[in-house]
């Protein structure tokens, strides 16, 4: 039981930080008030999970790139040039916004179509994950209340 709870929400937290339209932290909260269950434990593994997630939107980027000569990639090679120097420029602290819904699921991916080194990559996702996981635990288990 206590195994399963830890793998669903890795599963959870790893769908989605992909592409794919779910959610983990309803059930981040829901484990949090199960007294059985390590609130490190919890954290870990729900960051350890988007983190693999958005490791999948980067590789997938990084795939994509490839197809840049194709006739039907939806990108000019003049402005995918000119994108590349904006995000060389800025590019990776826009990944500090990789936790937000919506458009920080479509930031990893375009971190790996602008190759953005997969070690930079790691380390900026990690922090802002795991900072939005804490921020969830710390307000759910009252840590922040005065």
């Amino acid at each position: 039981m206590i195994l399963g709870a830890y793998l669903g929400l890795f599963l959870a937290a790893f769908g989605a930080a992909t592409l794919l339209p779910l959610q983990s932290e309803a059930l981040l909260v829901a484990l949090l008030h199960n007294s059985q269950l390590a609130v490190l434990g919890l954290w870990l593994v729900a960051t350890l999970g988007n983190v693999l997630g958005s490791l999948v939107n980067w590789w997938l980027g990084k795939r994509l790139e490839r197809y840049k000569a194709r006739r039907w990639f939806p990108v000019s090679p003049r402005h995918l040039a000119r994108a590349r120097q904006h995000y060389q420029r800025y590019g990776h602290w826009s990944l500090l916004l990789s936790w937000l819904p919506i458009i920080g699921d479509p930031l990893t991916l375009v971190a790996g179509v602008m190759g953005e080194p997969l070690k930079r990559f790691l380390l900026i996702v990690s922090l802002a994950k795991g900072a939005r996981y804490a921020v969830l635990v710390a307000l759910t288990l009252g840590w922040m209340a005065p």
